[in-house]
């Protein structure tokens, strides 16, 4: 298996709000982190399957850019464009640690 495979399908799943298919291409003990914060805002795919359906897939607006992808390793750094979570879109970085086929932690940068 490609270490995007699975931030492939957790794109496309996102795009789809198809909360299954999303929450399948996770670790059981994820960890999402808010930088620069040092403690996860997720943690485990109960809370990333709780958090998506209250404040993501319930937004028939949001959707995800790609502008651009990298691999280094077992990382895969995405430069996105979100839109429906404001006005404006939203650039981000995130960066997805991929181990035995799932996603294990996620660092998601933000415009300051």
């Amino acid at each position: 298996m490609s270490v995007t495979q699975p931030v492939e399908a957790q794109f496309a799943a996102y795009n789809a709000h198809d909360l299954d298919a999303f929450v399948a291409c996770f670790a059981p003990d994820f960890k999402g982190y808010r930088m620069p914060t040092e403690t996860p805002s997720t943690v485990g795919k109960g809370a990333l399957r709780a958090f998506y359906a209250q404040h993501r897939f319930n937004n028939p607006l949001l959707k995800a850019e790609l502008l651009s992808r990298t691999v280094l390793g077992n990382k895969v750094f995405d430069h996105e464009l979100i839109h429906g979570l404001s006005l404006e879109p939203i650039e981000s970085v995130a960066v997805f640690e991929v181990k035995k086929g799932l996603i294990q932690t996620a660092w998601f940068y933000f415009p300051s």
